[in-house]
């Protein structure tokens, strides 16, 4: 153990975190407030893009969107729960295709319209805050590319001895 806790300093990630579950959270409220019951914001993405492409395996599916494996299959497992998808058995063992229900075809024109407008909102963010999110969004993972974060914490990171 060292001499004193790091984690007593600031957690530099939390106010972005905080930001994005407070987004996450008014998009949710615009659901409920329409009625939609058991939809998340983070549904809305393969919902609609199953709609346009029809069945797809979870590893399909997660390509399509630039998401991990394992985070899609989590949503799709919470789709399940709210009758949002369906899972079939694919041509193996390890694969299931993951369609709509008629409960998620049915929420497609909404979450496309609500889609459409979170992004006009955050194009209004981005001219009214004096650095645009998405701008620096980009800025950082250039330079990410330039000096992964691997690079940059090993650059900082002092071993305790053994």
């Amino acid at each position: 153990m060292t001499s004193s806790d790091p984690t007593a300093l600031p957690d530099p990630w939390h106010s972005l975190h905080e930001l994005l579950a407070a987004m996450d959270a008014e998009i949710e409220q615009v659901y409920v407030e329409r009625g939609i019951k058991g939809v998340r914001p983070r549904f809305a993405y393969p919902l609609i893009r199953l709609a346009h492409t029809g069945p797809l395996t979870i590893r399909e599916l997660a390509k399509s969107l630039n998401r991990s494996h394992s985070a899609i299959s989590q949503t799709v497992a919470a789709m399940l729960k709210e009758d949002l998808v369906t899972s079939e058995p694919g041509p193996d063992a390890r694969t299931r295709h993951i369609g709509l229900t008629g409960r998620g075809r049915s929420l497609v024109p909404f979450l496309e319209a609500e889609w459409r407008a979170t992004h006009a909102t955050v194009a209004e963010l981005d001219h009214e805050v004096p650095h645009a999110m998405t701008g620096v969004v980009e800025e950082v993972r250039r330079a990410l590319e330039r000096r992964s974060m691997r690079e940059r914490i090993l650059h900082h990171l002092t071993e305790p001895p053994r």
